[in-house]
């Protein structure tokens, strides 16, 4: 590999970089999808790569580096594309539907409503994954909460900690998660050493935030929704699917996303048995079409971590990331570097961190690398702006949920980042 750090293709690289991340950060205000500018930066980063390369007798090279990062994202993007699928097909079943009519009517009072959503989106969001588990408690918290502001306010605040936290300690909980499982870097059993860090990291601000909850009730509400036919056997084939993934990585030493490909052909084949029963009892609620779920994948997420990971690789090959690694993992030490990087993913998506530190691929102990994927995936819910959770509330939620809504009670959530970090250290001091 060149060391390009201090070459003219390394500078312009780093400086288109950063531009496309500036305009990552202000999407809001741009209204460009995130995507569009971490793509054509990834683009040009490679040309300068391929030019810097050539020039030194070296093209052979640059191919393997881009084909190495190309099966990288391939099986992130494969396993991706299933989990999508399947939440999409539930969603369409009307599971998230139903699950959010049952809590509106339980005539509960703001403050256990508060504790009830956190409490789901902590355990849900080990399996959905913690976008699509905040998406839902979060419309559970404004059906509730339309005459309470700050129950509203609140309720988003303790759903995206507790959704970022409860990702944390699953390797299907989170996009970091399921890359340090994927690298090889933890055992799938590993990450759930995480939960006691990882409820101390949601307890710690949710015990602060409760005082400030209303004492009283909503008023009551009569919802009624009914799931659509053969809901149980897509929930019970999605679980079938994770069982396949997890056995091709520990059994079979392959990949999980074939894993994951096998179980989207499960979904396929209970679709089709949907289908023709549908149309012999002339019952279109029954009738499923698991290919109209496919192109219901938000391809803007997908192609962001495409040119994210290329992005971020590109950087690597041009020997940056090696520049940090010296920096954060031996002049600092790696525990303070995994402070330091969770701290950073309240403001830098914590996707990219997480493939830099892969990238780096420093050598840690177990606990080490626990560490970093507490850190990276709790450290986002210090600001609202710090995770694809508090991104998508603040959309969903406009006017009760904002970053200066969020930013009250950061002070809270930092309480708790500190707190679960001291917890793993004592709790899971053997691994270090």
């Amino acid at each position: 590999m060149l060391d390009l750090t201090a070459h003219w293709a390394g500078y312009v690289s780093l400086a288109i970089f950063i531009a496309a991340y500036v305009f990552v950060v202000f999407e809001e205000t741009t209204e460009m999808r995130k995507s569009k500018p971490v793509m054509l930066a990834a683009g040009l980063i490679w040309v300068l790569i391929g030019i810097a390369y050539m020039q030194a007798g070296m093209s052979d090279e640059a191919h393997e580096h881009a084909v190495r990062i190309i099966a990288e994202y391939a099986e992130l993007f494969l396993f991706l594309l299933v989990a999508i699928t399947y939440v999409n097909t539930l969603e369409e079943r009307r599971v998230f539907d139903l699950l959010r009519a049952k809590l509106v009517n339980l005539g509960l009072g703001y403050r256990q409503l508060f504790w009830l959503t956190g409490t789901l989106a902590f355990f849900l969001s080990g399996v959905l994954d913690n976008l699509t588990t905040a998406l839902v408690m979060g419309a559970v918290v404004m059906a509730v909460g339309s005459h309470s502001t700050r129950f509203m306010a609140l309720g988003c605040v303790g759903i995206v900690v507790a959704a970022n936290a409860g990702g944390a300690f699953s390797p299907f909980g989170d996009i970091t998660t399921l890359m340090v499982w994927q690298k090889g870097k933890l055992s799938f059993w590993e990450f759930f050493v995480l939960f006691v860090p990882s409820a101390v990291n949601w307890l710690v601000p949710a015990v602060i935030m409760h005082f400030a909850v209303p004492g009283t009730k909503p008023e009551p509400r009569s919802d009624r929704v009914l799931a659509k036919p053969g809901t149980l056997g897509v929930i019970l084939l999605f679980a079938a699917t994770i069982v396949t993934a997890v056995s091709f990585k520990n059994f079979l030493h392959l990949p999980p996303a074939l894993g994951m490909m096998m179980g989207l052909g499960y979904l396929q084949i209970w679709s089709y048995v949907l289908k023709r029963k549908g149309h012999r009892r002339n019952d279109h609620d029954m009738v499923l079409d698991s290919f109209a779920q496919v192109q219901r994948v938000e391809w803007d997420t997908l192609l962001f971590f495409f040119g994210i990971i290329f992005a971020v690789g590109g950087l690597g090959v041009l020997g940056y990331l090696a520049l940090a690694s010296q920096y954060l993992y031996v002049d600092l030490g790696p525990t303070t570097a995994n402070i330091i990087i969770g701290a950073l993913s309240a403001i830098v998506d914590n996707i990219p961190l997480m493939f830099a530190v892969l990238t780096m691929d420093p050598s840690m102990s177990d606990g080490q690398w626990l560490l970093i994927t507490l850190t990276s995936g709790v450290g986002g819910s210090m600001l609202s702006i710090g995770s694809a959770a508090g991104v998508a509330l603040m959309g969903q939620a406009k006017g009760a949920y904002t970053f200066s809504s969020h930013l009250k009670w950061s002070w809270a959530v930092a309480l708790g980042y500190v707190a679960s970090i001291l917890a793993h250290m004592v709790i899971n001091a053997s691994l270090f």
